[in-house]
């Protein structure tokens, strides 16, 4: 049994945003595998509930732009980001990710938007999506307001929506991902439906002859409170031959991580994930964009 003092299913966006205004107490609930944990726990028990469950046909699914800017529906589940011939075709990395979060009936559930607004460093997709430079689009009373993802996170399970906003578009700018190739590691005690101990995404554009690094973006889950990218190592490669890029990133990176010591892992061995990972990261996305590595 769950303790809910109510819960109430919007018809609309515009229907949630007023039911949350009429209810301040009110939590959103989407596809309900972090809400209904919370529940259980008593994290959230007793709390009313809008759920945006039925909001398919306004906040789901994968599209490409005119533009070329890849736009994601908060409500897709993390199978429906895996298996988009959108993502495949533009962002195969961030359907990778999708596909490491949980198990089969979680990614089934589950939404990329609930991934994203639960402000949880460990999030699968959380650091791909910080490496891509997403734009957030929210909607409130007051209208639509974008916000970049690197203003998103704000501390541990905190993030930018203002009271009764909701998250209502993820979008890629074409300039984040056209000729970048990507790769993401996840570290976990088990090789399955775990919660990372480290998460690292790692995006590479090759320069023409795909011998050295024109530019790369890199950025870690559970090296710090929030996702954060590391600017230090990024500046540390561009230009370098794939080898020496690959030699010189996961030190480089250290200047901006700040893990922590926690049950999963001491902050020792994060420092030395961090370190180990960019490597292979770095040279796998290397390696899918054609470099002989």
């Amino acid at each position: 049994m769950y303790d809910i003092a109510s819960i109430y299913s919007a018809r609309s966006v515009d229907d949630a945003i007023r039911a949350l205004q009429a209810d301040p107490a009110a939590v959103v609930i989407a596809g309900g595998t972090d809400v209904l944990i919370k529940i259980r726990e008593g994290k959230l028990a007793g709390c009313p509930l809008v759920s945006i469950h039925e909001l398919g046909e306004e906040l789901s699914g994968v599209t490409l732009a005119d533009n070329g800017d890849v736009e994601i529906g908060p409500l897709t589940t993390f199978r429906g980001v895996t298996f988009s011939d959108v993502i495949r075709r533009t962002i195969p990395v961030l359907g990778e990710a999708a596909d490491m979060a949980g198990g089969p009936q979680l990614r089934a559930a589950g939404t990329i938007g609930g991934n994203v607004c639960n402000g949880i460093t460990s999030a699968d997709t959380a650091s791909t999506l910080v490496a891509l430079d997403a734009v957030l689009r929210v909607r409130g009373p007051k209208g639509e307001r974008e916000v970049p993802i690197s203003q998103w996170y704000q501390g541990v399970g905190k993030v930018a929506l203002a009271p009764y906003e909701l998250l209502v578009k993820i979008v890629i700018p074409y300039d984040n991902y056209v000729g970048y190739t990507g790769h993401y590691i996840k570290y976990a005690q088990r090789n399955a439906m775990d919660i990372a101990t480290l998460g690292v995404s790692c995006l590479v554009k090759l320069t023409s002859d795909k011998k050295m690094v024109d530019d790369a973006a890199l950025a870690f889950g559970v090296a710090g409170p929030v996702p954060m990218r590391s600017p230090a190592a990024e500046a540390a490669v561009r230009g370098l031959p794939i080898g020496e890029a690959v030699a010189a990133i996961g030190e480089a990176a250290l200047a901006d991580v700040n893990p922590r010591t926690s049950w999963r892992a001491s902050k020792e061995f994060r420092i030395q994930l961090v370190k180990e990972l960019s490597a292979r990261a770095l040279r796998e996305a290397a390696r899918k964009g054609g470099a002989d590595v």
